[in-house]
């Protein structure tokens, strides 16, 4: 199929790709630079020149395509209302451009939206008290399409989104706090815990999402349905040779600044489900086992 790929050569998109081509796709990456089209033309994808804010680009390149994986998504924390509007306005370009059609679109989606206390299932609906809020309109729009032709599914990542070159993620910038603050900090006993994937068992799922998943699915890409935020501090202390500490719940966000919502939170799901549908099963590295060897190679 000739896929087109959204957020084609970030963290997660690029794996994506990587993951289509050797299944023997053909992928149109969106691209918004120079730099980004070469990296995509050096893989032997072709190039789609656009943005999530360009909605004409959007609707061209899904109209060319076969199907379409949305993974771009813009992670600015000082605006994340804006951010899911926009995410939203390109799913609603996906889906009239894709209408009637019964081609796949892959939508991206969060476990944090789901309610904290118990892990997560994709059966449980979003709760708009979350961190992960402003990814609900999104989903929503995307499941709706599933009644106009179109063969959508979700896909939920959870927090930590691992794996080899992975700078701008949940796991580095509590890194990065930790050189700022030369202290490994967590939250109160850190016993919260967040699940985990690695990048290439995710897109592994994306690429059976676009083959074989029904319309209207909900999928976990869950590797690990939860580790303690403690954990992870110890081996980030351990690596950078700093203290591991604790910090109340009133002093997080002096420690960790916009960071400190996340690193308090129990954020857990299971793929049960996932696993059961599409036959997938995690094969990669835990987040423990990659913190130690891919994250302090610098």
């Amino acid at each position: 199929m000739r896929i087109f790929v959204t957020g084609a050569t970030g963290f997660i998109g690029s794996a994506v790709v990587s993951e289509l081509l050797r299944a023997g796709h053909e992928v149109i990456g969106l691209a918004r630079s120079d730099e980004a089209a070469n990296s995509l033309l050096k893989v032997g994808a072709s190039v789609h020149r656009g943005s999530l804010d360009d909605l004409e680009s959007l609707r061209s390149g899904a109209e060319v395509s076969d199907g379409v994986i949305h993974t771009a998504f813009n992670h600015d924390f000082s605006n994340m209302a804006d951010a899911g509007l926009t995410d939203r306005h390109a799913v609603q370009t996906f889906g009239a451009a894709l209408a009637d059609s019964g081609r796949p679109l892959v939508v991206t989606s969060v476990i944090a939206h789901l309610a904290p206390g118990r892990i997560g299932t994709e059966e449980d609906a979003p709760d708009v008290n979350t961190a992960g809020k402003h990814r609900i309109a999104s989903e929503e729009e995307a499941l709706s399409l599933a009644s106009k032709g179109v063969r959508v599914s979700v896909l939920r990542l959870p927090p930590s989104v691992h794996g080899d070159g992975d700078r701008g993620g949940f796991v580095p910038a509590l890194i990065n706090v930790a050189r700022r603050t030369g202290a490994s900090a967590y939250v109160g006993e850190g016993s919260n815990r967040w699940s985990a994937v690695h990048r290439l068992d995710a897109a592994r799922l994306f690429r059976l999402a676009l083959e074989t998943a029904p319309a209207g699915s909900k999928l976990h890409a869950i590797g690990e349905e939860g580790v303690s935020i403690r954990e992870i501090a110890v081996v980030i202390g351990r690596r950078l040779d700093l203290p591991v500490i604790s910090k109340s719940i009133e002093a997080a966000p002096g420690h960790f600044g916009w960071l400190a919502h996340f690193a308090s939170q129990n954020i857990q799901a299971s793929s049960k489900l996932t696993q059961e549908l599409l036959g997938w099963k995690p094969e990669h590295a835990d987040l423990l086992r990659d913190l130690e060897g891919e994250y302090f190679k610098n």
